[in-house]
């Protein structure tokens, strides 16, 4: 299925019913009067947060919503039915705005979670409810109001606990699929991943997080160049980055403490909150090197970018360090936990 992140649709409120004009008339009673009753509300749209889903494809197709209007009144001062309310699904992490105020109506991170986008029309009044001891057979009723009519802009940013980070062919698809039971494109060719990618990391039977790939990154993706700008910013959600660095780049040209720069100017000049997240620095595919020279390489890496936070040496086609990388992950977001508790 291909990944829709962005969509717009309108959305609009059902019609109030009208209220009604009667007059009771009934035998042995001398004195009827009015007993029209009133219309029913307009139905409402709502947004329904579903864990099932993870595109906004389905708005490609069908683009306009419309709840039920309300059931005019009726006679004998029967209230007319109520327009029923319309549910849309969408996807966790799928952020509501105005489209033409740019105002966020609401942010969906959980599921089943219901947002009200366009409210139903208020119901009209039946000829009962102008009644009074100077007119006592008021002829008199209201229309139902419109519904509330309004464009939303759906942006989906993916939930996810890691962002993996950095160029392409850095191996950020590789390590997913050999942590998680993702199975993202993998090939030897830049740009193989074209789509964000989720798995499930289980470090034992209760503990667990959610792992996000995105397509590599290059020099100007914050501009617009190769396929950053579009999906830089699911890595907002995340509560640490991976920046994944090639220890054996097949270019020997490419030197790694470069790439690493150029990576963390486009978070920068993309979004300074995204760039001042919690990042380690995790050095891939040193089982194509001698162990002693994939620990020098890995030095001289973070003496050149002057590094002091964590950093890994692994390898995520044998799975060479990748568990102790999982769980230094795992004790890193419990500590978070645990500390937003407090």
């Amino acid at each position: 299925m291909r990944f829709v992140d962005e969509a717009t649709i309108t959305v609009a409120g059902g019609k109030g019913g009208n209220g009604c004009m009667a007059f009771r008339r009934e035998k042995y009673i001398p004195f009827g009067g009015p007993d029209g009753g009133d219309g029913g509300d307009g139905g409402s749209v709502y947004l329904v947060a579903d864990e099932g889903l993870n595109t906004l494809s389905d708005f490609r197709y069908q683009r306009e919503f419309r709840a039920e209007s309300g059931h005019a009144g009726a006679g004998s001062c029967r209230t007319g039915r109520a327009g029923a309310d319309r549910e849309i699904t969408v996807p966790l992490g799928t952020e509501v705005r105005d489209a033409d105020t740019g105002e966020i109506i609401g942010d969906l991170t959980h599921h089943g979670q219901r947002l009200k986008v366009a409210a139903g029309g208020f119901h009209g009044l039946g000829n009962t409810r102008y009644k009074s001891s100077i007119n006592r057979a008021p002829r008199q009723t209201s229309p139902g109001k419109p519904g509330e009519l309004r464009r939303l802009a759906l942006e989906l940013r993916l939930l996810a606990d890691v962002g993996l980070l950095g160029a392409p062919n850095a191996g950020k698809s590789t390590l997913l699929g050999s942590v998680s039971q993702a199975r993202p494109k993998i090939a030897d060719y830049p740009f193989t991943t074209l789509n964000p990618e989720l798995g499930v990391v289980e470090v034992d039977r209760f503990r667990r997080f959610v792992m996000a790939d995105i397509p590599g990154l290059i020099e100007g993706s914050a501009a617009g160049a190769g396929l950053g700008t579009q999906f830089l910013r699911h890595l907002g959600r995340t509560r640490l980055l991976l920046h994944v660095l090639d220890l054996a780049p097949a270019d020997p040209a490419s030197i790694p403490a470069e790439e690493a720069r150029k990576i963390v100017a486009e978070l920068e000049a993309f979004s300074p909150e995204l760039a001042a997240l919690p990042r380690w620095l995790v050095l891939n595919k040193a089982d194509l090197l001698l162990p002693q020279e994939a620990a020098a390489r890995g030095a001289d890496i973070a003496r050149e970018l002057a590094w002091t936070g964590p950093l890994f040496v692994i390898s995520a086609a044998t799975g060479g360090g990748c568990q102790a990388l999982c769980e230094a992950i795992m004790r890193h977001l419990e500590q978070q936990a645990l500390q937003a508790k407090q």
